[in-house]
């Protein structure tokens, strides 16, 4: 059976009974307007609520005390960002090849990026606010940590940061994953190199990475060294960075 608005199936006129029907209609309306009018005005005026409202009783108890410093998140990470980084290891070394005083620019974080002018781009339209880094060595170990964060007045940055990071980590073949305990549904991953990186003029290295977010902080850990990076010392840097959190 052809179906309405199928190339087969004929297309309906409009006519002048369609017209006239129409018209109809339209008069009627009109009619209905002006008798609606003359019964209104027969009728005394109908008086009005009152605008007022009643007044609602208060709940009864103390009033709940504010939170307190360590309690208030907000407090935490409206503060110096620097303070909510992990200490250097003990014994480690601090490195000095990322931020100046434990900050990080936006034009630097953005030349981490393959693209740094579009990383630089999208990083200002996600609302960046600041970037706090800690980085040291210890033996052939490099450790960086990075927490980016995002005014998030329109957008959920500090998300689509690491939603960004992942994707890009997701397409390396020569990598394991695992979720990061803690994080919930919120995107948080750890990944550690199953093959070695080799580069022209440098000696072949291991990476290790984890990323996370929390509220409006975007968590990136970077790990590298010359043998393999274990699960668990991945995993540790991660849960105690966002333990911090």
């Amino acid at each position: 059976m052809p179906q309405p608005g199928a190339a087969g199936a004929p297309r309906r006129r409009r006519g002048r009974t369609a017209l006239l029907l129409a018209t109809a209609a339209v008069l009627g309306a009109v009619a209905g307007t002006c008798v609606g009018y003359l019964v209104q005005a027969d009728r005394a005026p109908t008086k009005l609520p009152s605008l007022s409202q009643p007044v609602l009783p208060q709940a009864k108890g103390p009033a709940p005390e504010p939170l307190s410093a360590a309690r208030d998140r907000r407090v935490r990470t409206d503060g110096d960002l620097r303070k909510l980084l992990l200490d250097r290891p003990r014994g480690a070394r601090e490195g000095d090849w990322a931020g100046e005083d434990g900050w990080m620019e936006l034009p630097e974080y953005a030349a981490t990026y393959e693209q740094p002018d579009g990383a630089f781009d999208n990083s200002i339209e996600a609302e960046f606010r600041r970037a706090a880094v800690a980085t040291w060595e210890q033996g052939d170990s490099t450790v960086e940590i990075r927490l980016v964060q995002y005014r998030q007045e329109q957008d959920l940055g500090a998300r689509e940061d690491i939603e960004n990071l992942v994707y890009w980590a997701d397409q390396d073949e020569d990598a394991e994953s695992w979720p990061i305990p803690g994080t919930g549904n919120d995107v948080g991953l750890a990944y550690a190199d199953t093959a070695p990186t080799s580069e022209p003029g440098y000696l072949p290295y291991w990476e290790a990475r984890a990323f996370a977010w929390r509220g409006d902080i975007a968590v990136q850990i970077w790990v590298a060294d010359s043998k393999r990076i274990p699960k668990a010392k991945i995993m540790d840097l991660a849960k105690r960075q966002l333990e911090r959190l």
